[in-house]
Order: structure tokens, then C-alpha cells, then sequence
């Protein structure tokens, strides 16, 4: 029977990404001047420090509350990058002065279905092992 990976096994990832993330965010913010380049590296570093951020918390969830067929590691770091994307966009959207609570709320469930569409795509691929 496969197992849902542990954190231990994204521990170098989490670190990779944390370090990177909220580093260059930190490199960014102090030493850079914001043109347009600069921009769009916030934002990907962004995306990259929420996502190291949120790989512990989704690895927890899928040890907690395990599923039939457990997750990929693939799976799981998706889940964790889809969080850093959902950040990166709410900050964008706020520097715009467009956000509101309505609209993340529909940007989240939007995320939500296209993740549970594509669990159920793996789904229907998985054959148990006999």
C-alpha cells in the first residue's frame, strides 16, 4: 500500500523555497528601485516564499486526512503552489486598488474546482496494484 509522503520528504524543498522566496523578497525590497523588471520579480518571489510557506501546511493535511489513492508528491507541491499563486494575485489585484472580499473569495473557489477537477483526473487514471 503507497503512503502519503511525510514532511520530511519535501523538508529540502520547504527550505529551497523559503529561503529563496523570502530572501529575494528581502534583496528586492531593499536594494532595487521599482521598474517594471523588479515587479515581476516581487511577484514571482511572491509565489515562490507563499509556496514554501504553504507546502508544510498541505503535507500536513494530506497526513491527517488521508485519501484513496494517496497523493504524488507532484500533487502535493501543486496544491502548495496554487496557494502562492492565489497570494501573488490578491497583491496584484490590491496594487490595482481592484480587490475586495467578494472577488477573492471567487478567484478561491475558482482555484478550488479547477484542483478538485484535476484530483479527479488522476483519479480516473489509478488502477490498484493487484
Amino acid at each position: 500500500m503507497q503512503r502519503t509522503p511525510t514532511v520530511r520528504a519535501f523538508l529540502p524543498l520547504i527550505v529551497l523555497l523559503l529561503v529563496l522566496g523570502w530572501g529575494g523578497l528581502f534583496v528586492l525590497v531593499n536594494m532595487t528601485e521599482p521598474t517594471i523588471g523588479p515587479r515581476w520579480l516581487f511577484y514571482f518571489l511572491i509565489v515562490v516564499a507563499f509556496t514554501g510557506l504553504a507546502l508544510p501546511a498541505v503535507v500536513f493535511l494530506h497526513v491527517r486526512f488521508p485519501t484513496e489513492p494517496p497523493p504524488e508528491q507532484n500533487v502535493i507541491v501543486r496544491q502548495a503552489l496554487w496557494v502562492g499563486v492565489y497570494t501573488a494575485l490578491l497583491i496584484w489585484m490590491s496594487f490595482g486598488q481592484v480587490v475586495s472580499v467578494g472577488l477573492a473569495i471567487i478567484f478561491l473557489v475558482g482555484f478550488v474546482i479547477v484542483e478538485i477537477l484535476l484530483r479527479l483526473r488522476e483519479r480516473s487514471f489509478w488502477r490498484p496494484r493487484s
